[in-house]
């Protein structure tokens, strides 16, 4: 796996996803569970690597990385 994602790519997914993990907290019910959902952008973050952008050749890392 080469890494595909980049610093702010990596922040903005961090923020995401623990915001939709918030949602555990947040939310009453079953809906409190989709807040998992938020450990995918979170895994993607700490891995710097995308499958959705392997695909499509995305690569947010830029030319020097």
């Amino acid at each position: 796996m080469k890494p595909n994602v980049g610093t702010v790519d990596r922040v903005v997914r961090s923020l995401i996803g623990l915001g939709l993990l918030s949602l555990i907290l947040i939310l009453e019910g079953n809906a409190r569970w989709w807040g998992l959902v938020g450990l995918v952008p979170l895994a993607t973050a700490f891995v710097k690597w995308c499958p959705l952008y392997a695909p499509f050749g995305i690569n947010t890392l830029g030319p020097k990385q």
